[in-house]
């Protein structure tokens, strides 16, 4: 969206010398997202412009800082072609108050004072984009733009808007984050240059040979802008290509913690004082404190290849002084593989030997199932993803200036993004392998890396190739496409005296869909036989290797060989078994019929005002107060599988049912009124005061809004678990206050302080109910289950015990195979049965745990932010460092079991970057930090929070030109190989602890 703004024709005539002297940089056609200065720039300041490199970068992003209407921070790329990381969240992350989240080693999505990905607006060229993911299970519920889909090189700024104006569009609480792109008439003439890199991911060298990738894969990006015709017409075009192989090693508690009170005796709890099993606990919970115990261990090696496209055409056409058009299209592809292998255990909560932490709140320091005789499964497992996400966005945009006081602009455009499979075998394909040859299982969680130690059957050394065999699959077609249509028109009317009226209307229309379908075999006492499998497709490997920036990955505690196997290989091994014994060659592929299918539209009209001046008193001040008007109306459908009875098919798993799936339709509707003040104190010519207050709103995410309750396929003997949307939701509605002291006290040198606090209410919350068996009218479809049923408390009389799920199985397949609703299949190895028992009509309804979505609560965060810039007069060093505190009261108690209600993301941060940039040599060395944060509530056993631990990563580049066309540049990311660790209520909870490795670039530019 871009506009012109009147100026007088003394400050036209010094931009334009400016524009010039600055070399290649772009700079950007002004329009209503741009900072503009407060006061008229002054012609002694030309001689500041010709420096170029790393200190023209910071410089011109401290001048948009200073020149700009409210808090504006931003990064302007330091040449045509080349911004500063070769990640645009990696380089948001320099900036005050600007946090990441990073996936598999890359920046992924930014949080910005606190606010999460989802309610942080991204533009770009000043229009909404779409945004699409599909994550491991399915289709992502998020909003949040994922900055690793788009390369850099195209990129000349990014502005990143902390404080609200009127003419911004809404969505963005944390900030609204403008990505800028070249416009050739603003930078008239031939420009052009060609870079190629070379990329050494160390991670990937940390892998078995079959997930690896190539040891080193290319980069190449170019650029092209040109004008014509006397500057009226410009052509920029620019493009990319990438390829990136690297790995990850993690292991996880993924199926999460159950939390128990000390004095408490359910299912999973550890006995009671003078029970049985009760001597085998060391420091034992009081009765008062929590603690937890894990659902399952799961250690996983991945091997990612990615194949990343960019391009983006700009024309534009200037037929005369006050008329300019501008057609721009923008492609964007982003193609990923991924192939696991694991080494997994899971408890069923029989007797255990377990030693704690002291409370209030402990965390197992071990736990260990005695598992005897040694037959339980040792699981194996592995996957392979494959995703494609493509973005297409065009656009137009007409600016018009009738007469010296009013410009006028329209601006439309329509942009998509999709995400979906990209193999014939689905998004994503999983097969469960093992071998009934499991003993005593103990995990050591006292460290950073907990370790599996694993008893066998008596007499054996080692894991068993020749009992290894596919036990359950599962294959999904999972799908999100994300559609932007906007327009726009506006302008601005200067009066005299210099006060200025910015004006203008919107609508928006957003459709987004996701959808998936998954063809799951339960089947996880084994599908097929060991004899189905020759016993060279299992390679022996040893699981700690992999680990090796974990201390105690060597540990000889550690149980740590496993088979490692090729995806495509075993599966077309199982599939063949399963056609031999007389069933479906598709129950081994992804089904292309969607089974679930949400399909959201959202339409928003909006209007704005804004007025704005200058007042030349003995302190210049400065105005702007405007108000926005938005009114957005959701219409919901969705296509969900309705489940018709539970089928208990293995010893701690009952699955759903499922019948032909069916569609429901909600709406909902909100509006809303939002004012904005900015003012704006220059206290002497280097000194600046800013206040500004605003009100913005966040939009539920996409799951949040999604119509349709659906229920998870696999349910416990506890109960199972399931979703629902709710339309009806109101967005987040966040009163602004900022206040913030700016010292310019040198070239390209200031330090500056700013407070600022957000009163948020609509806070959206998820709401888990717990149905109790149909009386409060939440169990869904009535579902009768077979535990607790008239074969279960048979089997109990008989002198099972009510955890012996084996016993109890065993029992009914001996009793009543062939009765309604019991169905033998066989004998395991073990001397199981296999065979399904389905619960029937006098049977318990089984308890769901149903989460959805809530306005609760109303919230409170504030913060500082410190910013430090300096330069060492001509001598070519210079840092810029900044810190941000983030607090609120709203935080998670962990003593407290259930739901709760707390702020996500909330983390103080710090960066540094030092550089030296004189002469042929540029360099720098940039460290960033984020302390501990809450990023999660629910973990995969429920109500349980998630901390990411701090984290702090270093990165280098060091450049040298040449000549004025020729640069060699070598990059280093996470040069110090640290790790990424995520634990529960108790540092012991792990969920999540990853290794990835330093990644290098070495790479040449050539300018035209």
């Amino acid at each position: 969206m871009n506009k012109l703004h009147h100026v007088p024709k003394k400050r036209l005539l010094t931009s334009a010398l400016m524009m010039a002297l600055a070399g290649p940089a772009f700079a950007q056609s002004a329009d209503p997202l741009q900072a503009t200065s407060t006061a008229e720039t002054d012609a002694t300041t030309l001689d500041t412009v010709t420096v170029t490199g790393i200190r023209a970068s910071l410089s011109q992003s401290m001048n948009l800082k200073r020149d700009s209407q409210g808090v504006v921070d931003g990064i302007v790329a330091e040449d045509i072609g080349k911004f500063p990381d070769t990640n645009l969240a990696e380089s948001l992350q320099r900036i005050s108050g600007v946090s990441i989240d990073r996936v598999n080693g890359e920046g992924s999505k930014v949080t910005v004072r606190g606010i999460g990905p989802d309610f942080n607006l991204v533009l770009l060229n000043g229009r909404q984009m779409p945004a699409s993911t599909i994550m491991d299970a399915g289709p992502s519920n998020s909003r949040a733009f994922d900055f690793a889909n788009l390369a850099s090189e195209s990129i000349s700024e990014v502005d990143v808007y902390k404080t609200s104006r009127a003419s911004i569009p809404t969505g963005g609480i944390g900030a609204t984050i403008d990505i800028r792109t070249a416009r050739p008439l603003d930078t008239p003439g031939m420009r052009a240059n060609i870079g190629v890199k070379g990329v050494w991911d160390t991670s990937d060298d940390n892998l078995p040979n079959s997930l690896q990738g190539e040891d080193v894969t290319p980069e190449v990006s170019g650029i092209f802008s040109n004008t014509y015709a006397d500057g009226k017409f410009g052509v920029a075009l620019s493009g990319s290509y990438q390829e990136r192989d690297y790995g990850f090693s993690q292991v996880s508690v993924g199926n999460g913690w159950k939390t128990f009170r000390g004095d408490e005796n359910n299912w999973g709890a550890i006995p009671q004082p003078g029970a049985p099993g009760s001597e085998n606990i060391t420091n034992r919970p009081d009765p008062d404190d929590v603690y937890s115990v894990p659902q399952n261990l799961n250690y996983n090696i991945n091997g990612v290849q990615r194949q990343r496209t960019n391009g983006l055409l700009t024309l534009q056409f200037a037929p005369t002084d006050t008329l300019t058009a501008t057609l721009d299209y923008a492609y964007s592809e982003n193609k990923i593989q991924t192939q696991r292998n694991e080494m997994s255990v899971w408890f069923n909560f029989g007797p255990s030997v377990s030693s704690w932490t002291d409370g209030p709140v402990a965390g197992p320091n071990l736990y260990s199932e005695i598992i005897d005789a040694a037959n339980s499964d040792a699981a194996y497992g592995g996957g392979q993803n494959a995703t494609k996400t493509e973005g297409k966005s065009l656009a137009f945009n007409l600016e018009w200036r009738p007469s010296d006081n009013l410009n006028l602009y329209f601006d439309y455009h329509n942009s998509s993004s999709e995400t979906g499979a990209d193999s014939p075998l689905g998004s994503s394909g999983v097969l469960g392998t093992a071998g009934f040859f499991r003993g005593t299982t103990s995990v050591d969680f006292s460290g950073d890396l907990p370790l599996l130690n694993m008893g066998l059957p008596a007499g054996t050394t080692a894991i068993d190739a020749s009992k290894m065999m596919v036990s359950g699959s599962s294959f999904r077609n999972s799908y999100m496409k994300s559609e932007v249509e906007q327009s726009q028109f506006g302008g601005d009317l200067y009066f005299e005296g210099g006060s200025k009226l910015d004006f203008g209307v919107g609508y928006t229309e957003v459709n987004n869909r996701s959808a998936y379908s998954n063809v799951q075999l339960d089947t996880w006492g084994g599908a097929t036989n060991p004899g189905d499998y020759p016993d060279e497709v299992w390679q022996l490997d040893h699981m700690g290797q992999y680990f090796d920036q974990f201390s105690g990955h060597n540990d000889p505690f550690f149980t740590d060989s496993f088979f490692i196997w090729d995806f495509d290989t075993v599966r077309q091994l199982a599939e063949d078994a399963w056609v031999r014994a007389g069933n479906d060659a598709a129950d081994y592929r992804a089904s292309s019929e969607f089974t679930t299918d949400r399909r959201v539209t959202e339409k928003s009209k909006s209007a704005f005002a804004q007025w704005s001046n200058t007042w030349d008193w003995s302190m210049p001040f400065s105005a702007a107060v405007g108000v926005r008007y938005e009114k957005t109306s959701v219409s919901a459908e969705a296509l969900v599988p309705t489940a018709t009875a539970i089928s208990w098919g293995s010893a701690n798993e009952l699955n759903l049912v499922l019948s032909d799936p069916q569609f429901s339709h909600l709406s909902g509707e909100y509006s809303y009124i939002l004012p904005s003040v900015d003012l704006a104190l220059d206290v002497t010519d280097t000194v600046k005061l800013r206040g500004s207050y605003s009100e913005t709103i966040g939009r539920p995410g996409w799951g949040d809004i999604q119509g349709g309750q659906t229920l998870d396929s696999i349910v416990r003997v506890d109960g199972g678990t399931g979703s629902l949307g709710n339309p009806q939701l109101e967005p987040l509605l966040s009163h602004n206050f900022d206040l913030s002291l700016e010292w310019y006290y040198g070239e390209s040198s200031y330090i500056s302080a700013g407070f600022f606090r957000k009163n948020i209410d609509n806070y959206i919350g998820t709401t888990q109910v717990i149905d109790v068996g149909g009386s409060d009218g939440a169990t869904p479809f009535n579902l009768h289950t077979p535990v607790g049923g008239a074969y279960w408390n048979e089997a109990l009389a008989s002198g099972c015990g009510t955890t012996d799920n084996v016993c109890i199985r065993n029992y009914i397949f001996d009793n009543h195979n062939g009765d309604p609703g019991v169905t033998q299949t066989g004998t395991d190895d073990t001397g199981a049965r296999t065979g399904t028992i389905v619960g029937q009509p006098g049977d318990p309804l089984a308890d769901f745990r149903i989460s959805t979505p809530a306005n609760q609560k109303s919230a409170s965060l504030d913060g500082w932010e410190f910013n430090l810039q300096h330069v060492f007069g001509q001598s070519g060093f210079g840092f810029a460092a900044n810190y941000t505190i983030v607090d609120s009261g709203l935080t998670y108690d962990n003593r407290i079991i259930g739901q709760q209600f707390a702020l996500e993301g909330l983390s103080d941060s710090a960066n540094f970057v030092g550089f030296y940039d004189k002469g042929p040599w540029q360099i720098r060395a940039a460290y960033n930090w984020r302390d501990e944060f809450l990023s999660g509530r629910f973990d995969g056993g429920g109500p349980n929070p998630n901390y990411t631990e701090p984290y702090g990563q270093l990165d280098m580049n060091v450049s040298y030109t040449f000549n004025e066309r020729l640069t060699l540049s070598v990059e280093g990311i996470n040069i110090t190989d640290e790790t990424q660790r995520i634990h529960g209520r108790n540092k012991n909870q792990v969920l999540y602890a990853t290794q990835t490795g330093a990644r290098y670039m070495l790479g040449l530019r050539y300018k035209f």
